[in-house]
């Protein structure tokens, strides 16, 4: 146990308009019972007052940094990956061995950092891990199904090595930062696992935020082009979606829509050759493994 709390880490949180579940998110993290050394909160180009709300508990708790920077005029995932980068560059007054990003809309309980990285410890290999996160839906909050070397971009906590190694996150148009970034931890050697027994809550639908969650299924498709996803990888994931995820029929085919759109407009890809064939060797193993 002492040597888990000698542990240190440091948050990043990029926050644009989020008033509404900042507060909880403060709340969940000062309530740890391993606080980060440094939490910086990025208030980038807020219109409502997430900077005020954050700026308080700032006043009230050393380790929380509070920078406003003026960004993109659009919400987007793009400028998440710059504000994750800009606050990377002002933590080098600080001893650490963890990075952690952690969304504006998340709550969790309080031994939530404390457990992650015990994980860690316990195993030097793990270079990304996090908890398994609930997404609140229009019927209530709902477990999200990924496999167990993934972790949901809203909670993924790297070993700093790791998040050296891949240079952090990319910035990419159409989203996909935490895929690319977890595919990227494993192409170099690094694992990452996600463990169900330790929640979080995420107090909206990934990628809604600024849209509406139809655009943000067409959305979802045009990154899952543009980060390298093999075609039947999509088609078999997004199958069972349309019986499982609202708006069931309708966001699977915009899922798929916005995959052919971009094949058709044959859309640029920031990502190399290597990591595609990476991510398509490691999809197409999967869906063997799945026909086993």
């Amino acid at each position: 146990m002492a040597m888990v709390h000698m542990i240190k880490y440091i948050l990043i949180t990029p926050a644009r308009n989020e008033e509404e579940f900042i507060g909880q998110t403060i709340q969940s993290v000062i309530a740890q019972t391993i606080l980060p050394q440094r939490w910086v909160i990025v208030n980038d180009r807020s219109t409502d007052s997430t900077g005020e709300i954050a700026q308080k508990y700032a006043d009230q708790h050393d380790f929380i940094q509070v920078i406003n920077v003026t960004g993109d005029n659009e919400r987007n995932f793009g400028s998440k990956a710059k504000a994750v980068e800009f606050a990377y560059k002002q933590v080098t007054d600080v001893d650490f061995d963890y990075v952690g990003n952690l969304d504006a809309d998340i709550t969790f309980d309080p031994d939530y950092y404390e457990n992650i990285l015990r994980k860690f410890e316990e195993n030097p290999k793990l270079g990304l891990a996090g908890g398994i996160r609930y997404d609140k839906l229009i019927d209530g909050f709902r477990l999200i199904d990924v496999s167990r070397n993934s972790v949901g971009g809203p909670i993924q906590l790297f070993r700093k090595q790791c998040f050296d190694d891949i240079g952090g996150y990319m910035v990419l148009p159409y989203g996909g930062i935490d895929a690319v970034a977890e595919i990227s931890a494993r192409m170099n050697g690094w694992e990452v696992q996600s463990y169900p027994e330790y929640r979080v809550y995420h107090h909206r639908a990934t990628g809604t935020a600024g849209q509406s969650i139809f655009k943000a299924h067409f959305l979802t498709g045009l990154r899952d082009y543009t980060i390298g996803y093999h075609p039947s990888f999509v088609l078999a994931r997004g199958i069972p979606r349309i019986f499982k995820r609202r708006p069931y029929f309708f966001g699977a085919t915009l899922n798929f829509a916005g995959y052919l759109y971009a094949v058709f407009k044959r859309m640029n890809r920031p990502v190399s050759d290597e990591f595609v064939d990476y991510l398509q060797k490691e999809q197409k193993d999967r869906l063997k493994g799945m026909l086993k």
